[in-house]
């Protein structure tokens, strides 16, 4: 079993890696694999605004790359006063490479999080159950 709180405090963490060269917003993020190991992740922004890569797919796709198919929880921080939520782009990639059930801590600047799960936050979400082959 995790510990949200420390999870939490790794995405928190991960915020100073961030490159937000054009927003000066800083995002975190700690991905909790079933193996128990955590893939950091920081958001990383391009001039081409499209090229620009989420802290949360950071996170995923170097879980993915590292030989991950299993996930238990992700912890997204920033600095608002708002706790951070996936945008859309994340939200799909999360709900369809870590599973419907993903816990998701969203962490305000405060380091106060809430909890959902990913299903929660992308009810109806397409997946490959809708490709035929």
């Amino acid at each position: 079993m995790y510990n949200a709180k420390d999870l939490v405090q790794q995405a928190i963490n991960a915020k100073s890696r961030a490159l937000p060269t054009y927003s000066n917003f800083h995002v975190g993020a700690a991905l909790l694999a079933k193996s128990g190991k955590v893939y950091l992740g920081a958001n990383i922004e391009n001039s081409s605004y499209g090229l620009t890569i989420c802290a949360e797919r950071t996170a995923a796709f170097s879980a993915i790359i590292e030989g991950e198919r299993e996930f238990e929880a992700i912890a997204i921080a920033g600095d608002s006063d708002d706790y951070i939520s996936p945008c859309g782009a994340c939200r799909q990639v999360l709900v369809e490479m870590c599973g419907k059930g993903l816990q998701v801590f969203m962490v305000n600047g405060k380091g106060e999080f809430k909890q959902n799960t990913i299903d929660e936050l992308i009810p109806y979400s397409f997946g490959k159950e809708f490709l035929k082959p």
